[in-house]
């Protein structure tokens, strides 16, 4: 059986790892769609939506906002396209774990501070401790998935590409397809899925899939697989409404299993990696701080509430005649502020905290 070395690392510059700017913009687009998505169903405008839910205005929210589940998908997706070729260090993980530990902390303080939030031992726990939302939370199990990277690699190595393919058909047919079916429960957290997304990124990095289709191709088909998940969610809100059948407009996109979710995040991906575009500073800078914008925004409920319903007022925005506008203006400002804080806790708080841990790591041989 042939094993594959998983361990051959990227082209690299200077000593430093080249940021793929294609993939790096494909990062910044796939953020500005988990917060639209954030946009419309954290902010209580879908409950205002389903009270006229073939009015203009909620076929727009409802298209904007399908997006999210796709995202995470996405994102996952880079991850495990890099990190299957590469090694999961002590600063790597770090790097992450103190990223969602500042923006807990100081998120949870200032809202404290400020009187938004009430002082409690319980409320202080679950908005700072990563695990006490791993049962759903992105971030959480996002952090608990990278601990498992590294098994994943000795496992994705020891594979050969048939069998690499049984175990992606086995783990698409167990989340994907039965759980199409109405009376099958298939109960998953994020860390499950995430390997299984790693699964199939790795796959794609070290064996490729139709190499002979071309890339314009893959374009294509990712703009057919969005059309197609636009028609299912306008589809189902018709069928409930011409006929009385209760289903979830975005039922084929609802999670991150969703079977056109799973087809979008996969085109698009085979899309934008081989997307050829110059390397650019300004694209790999704002993507270097994408997580930062989703452990910022979607920090809490507190901070969803205070973003979404009480500071930017979503619902109100709903009844507005600039509503389209206004809408846009809020995704983007969310981004881009959340862009600049991360920038400027990366130039600050990451760099002069690793100053110091470089150097205890380096003295302890754990870098």
């Amino acid at each position: 059986m042939e094993k594959i070395n998983i361990k051959t690392t990227d082209q690299v510059m200077g000593g430093h790892k080249i940021r793929r700017s294609n993939l790096e913009l494909y990062r910044i687009i796939v953020m500005l769609l988990i917060v639209t998505h954030h946009y419309v169903v954290n902010s209580g405008l879908m409950d205002v939506m389903s009270e006229n839910p073939a009015s203009f205005r909620s076929l727009y929210l409802y298209l904007i906002g399908m997006w999210g589940k796709t995202g995470i998908n996405c994102f996952v997706l880079i991850t495990g396209y890099f990190m299957c070729r590469s090694n999961i260090t002590l600063r790597k993980f770090l790097k992450l774990f103190l990223e969602v530990m500042f923006y807990n902390i100081m998120i949870w303080a200032i809202f404290v501070a400020t009187g938004y939030e009430s002082f409690s031992i319980k409320m202080m726990l679950k908005d700072i401790l990563p695990i006490t939302s791993i049962h759903d939370g992105f971030t959480s199990c996002f952090l608990v998935f990278y601990l498992f990277i590294p098994f994943l690699n000795i496992l994705v190595g020891n594979l050969d590409k048939k069998r690499h393919q049984y175990l992606l058909a086995l783990c698409l047919f167990t989340y994907t397809f039965l759980a199409m079916i109405p009376k099958i429960h298939v109960v998953f957290n994020y860390v499950t899925w995430f390997s299984v997304l790693y699964l199939i990124s790795s796959y794609i990095r070290l064996y490729g899939v139709f190499p002979s289709v071309k890339n314009i191709r893959w374009g294509l088909l990712t703009l057919a697989s969005v059309a197609l998940a636009m028609v299912s969610t306008i589809g189902f809100i018709f069928l409930h409404l011409k006929y009385g059948i209760k289903l979830i407009p975005y039922r084929l996109v609802s999670d991150s299993n969703a079977i056109l979710a799973v087809i979008v995040s996969i085109c698009s991906f085979m899309y934008f990696k081989d997307l050829p575009i110059r390397q650019s500073k300004v694209i790999n800078t704002i993507s270097a701080s994408t997580f930062g914008v989703l452990c910022i925004h979607a920090n809490s409920d507190t901070m969803r509430q205070w973003l979404w319903k009480d500071t930017l007022n979503n619902v109100e925005q709903y009844y507005s005649d600039y509503m389209i506008w206004l809408s846009l203006v809020s995704i983007l400002a969310v981004f881009f502020i959340c862009v600049i804080v991360d920038y400027i806790r990366i130039h600050t708080f990451e760099k002069y905290t690793f100053l110091f841990l470089d150097k205890w790591m380096e003295k302890q041989n754990l870098k």
